[in-house]
C-alpha cells in the first residue's frame, strides 16, 4: 500500500524505552513507522533516563518470568545489529525472612518457569561472598544466575537508532494531543500541539507518566495510574574494598524484603560507589514537577536505609549516608497492583489503538519484550505466546485494585 508522506502503518506516540523498543519492532518487520516524542529525544523528564536499571528473571508473580527470560535474547539480538552492549551481566541475589512470603512465591515461580536457583542461609551466604554480604540468622537468600545492569539512555538511543536503519521516521518536540477515529477509511488521526495531523493504520500509546491524561482525551477511560518521583541513592564503598562490588565480577544485583523493599546493583556508572535505594516514592504531576534539589527520603525510609547497608555489607560500604542522591533520576507510574498496563482501548478505536503502560518501576527490563508484544497486538491483533489477562484494563474494573495476590 503507498502512503503519503503524512501516513503510516503504525503511529508511536512516546519515544522513551517502551516506544522505542515498539518503533524498532514495527519497523524491523516493514512497517511504515512514525515515532512521535513530546520533549527532545533521549531527555530526562520522563523514565527512561539514567546510568543503570537491574534486569532480574525473580518474579513473586510467575507470569513475569517468561517475559524476562525472551527479554534477554531480546536484549542480545538488539545488541548484535547496533554493534555494542547496553547490558552488563551479573548474578541476581534476593533475601529477606525465612518465613517471608514474597521470597517464598519468587521459590514457586523459579520452580515453575525452570530457573536454576539455590537457597543459602547466613553462613553459606557469609561464605559465598567472603564476607561481602550477609544476612541475619533468621534470614535467607535465593541467588539466580539471571540478573545484571541495563545502561538506560544508551539503550534507548539504541532502539531509537535501529528503528531509524529500518526505515522508521523519528519526530521530536511534536506533543500528541489528540488521537481521533478515521470514519470514512478507518485508521486513525494523531494530531499534534502544533498542528500537524498524521494518519496512520495503527496506534500505539507509550507516554509514560501522561498516560493517564492522554488516555482520558482519547478514550474518556481513567486508568488508576499514579505518576511517581523517586530517589536513587548512591553510597560510597570503603577504599580498598571497591573491586569486591565492581560489575564484571561476582557480587551481583540484588533485592531485600524486608519492612522495605531494597535494592540495588553493583558499582558501574560511578567508580568507587555503590547503588542502594528503597522502591516507591513521592506522587507528582508530570507537569508540575518541583525540580528541587535536595534528598526526598523521608527519615523514616533514610535510617533503615542506612541501617541496611551497616548490616549488609559488613561496614565496608559506608552507610552514614548517601554521596549522591538524584531526585529526578527517575520518574515512573505504578498501578494498584503494580502490573502493567498492556491491552487495545477499545470503545469506537476497537483493536486500531494499543496502550501499554503502568510500568511500575520493574518495566524497562521487558522493554524489548513489551515492544515486540505491543507490536503483535498492533500488526496482528493478538501477541504471539503470551498471555495478558494480568494486563487488561478491564481487571480495574472488576476490582479498583486490580489483580489479586496471594503473597501480599
Amino acid at each position: 500500500m503507498e502512503y503519503s508522506a503524512d501516513e503510516f502503518d503504525v503511529i508511536v506516540v512516546g519515544a522513551g524505552i517502551m516506544g522505542s523498543s515498539t518503533a524498532y519492532q514495527t519497523a524491523k518487520r516493514d512497517q511504515k513507522t512514525l515515532l512521535l516524542e513530546q520533549f527532545d529525544f533521549l531527555h530526562h523528564r520522563g523514565s527512561s533516563h539514567g546510568e543503570s536499571r537491574t534486569i532480574r528473571a525473580t518474579y513473586p508473580e510467575d507470569y513475569y518470568t517468561p517475559l524476562v527470560l525472551e527479554s534477554y535474547k531480546l536484549w542480545q539480538e538488539a545488541e548484535s545489529e547496533i554493534g555494542y552492549n547496553v547490558y552488563f551481566k551479573a548474578h541476581h541475589l534476593d533475601m529477606a525472612p525465612a518465613n517471608n512470603k514474597v521470597l517464598h512465591a519468587i521459590v514457586e515461580s523459579c520452580g515453575k518457569n525452570s530457573v536454576p536457583f539455590r537457597v543459602m542461609n547466613r553462613d553459606q551466604l557469609d561464605r559465598e561472598f567472603s564476607g561481602r554480604v550477609r544476612i541475619p540468622e533468621d534470614w535467607v537468600a535465593v541467588a539466580t544466575e539471571h540478573g545484571g545492569v541495563i545502561k538506560p539512555t544508551k539503550a534507548v538511543s539504541m532502539f531509537q537508532t535501529l528503528a531509524l536503519q529500518n526505515g522508521a521516521v523519528l519526530r521530536d518536540n511534536m506533543e500528541v494531543k489528540g488521537v481521533e477515529r478515521d470514519g470514512v477509511r478507518g485508521g486513525v488521526w494523531v494530531c499534534t500541539e502544533n498542528g500537524e495531523r498524521f494518519w496512520g493504520k495503527k496506534c500505539v500509546v507509550t507516554v509514560g507518566a501522561w498516560t493517564t491524561k492522554l488516555v482520558k482525551t482519547v478514550g474518556g477511560i481513567e486508568l488508576p495510574m499514579q505518576p511517581l518521583e523517586a530517589a536513587v541513592c548512591y553510597w560510597r564503598i570503603k577504599e580498598g574494598h571497591e573491586g569486591g562490588f565492581a560489575i564484571g565480577g561476582d557480587f551481583p544485583t540484588f533485592a531485600s524484603y524486608g519492612d522495605n523493599y531494597i535494592y540495588g546493583t553493583p558499582s558501574l556508572e560511578y567508580p568507587g560507589l555503590i547503588k542502594v535505594a528503597v522502591h516507591g516514592g513521592c506522587p507528582c504531576d508530570p507537569d508540575k514537577r518541583p525540580w528541587a534539589p535536595g534528598n526526598p527520603l523521608a527519615p523514616n525510609t533514610l535510617t533503615p536505609l542506612k541501617e541496611w547497608i551497616e548490616g549488609r555489607f559488613s561496614g565496608m560500604v559506608d552507610s552514614g549516608g548517601p554521596v549522591a542522591t538524584q531526585t529526578q533520576l527517575c520518574m515512573y507510574s505504578t498501578t494498584p497492583d503494580e502490573d502493567f498496563v498492556i491491552d487495545f482501548l477499545g470503545g469506537e478505536f476497537g483493536k486500531d489503538v494499543v496502550v501499554g503502560g503502568g510500568f511500575s518501576d520493574h518495566g524497562f527490563k521487558l522493554s524489548p519484550v513489551v515492544g515486540r508484544i505491543l507490536a503483535d497486538l498492533a500488526l496482528s491483533g493478538e501477541a504471539q505466546g503470551v498471555e495478558l489477562k494480568h494486563f487488561g484494563i478491564a481487571r480495574f474494573q472488576e476490582n479498583p485494585k486490580g489483580n489479586v495476590k496471594d503473597f501480599l
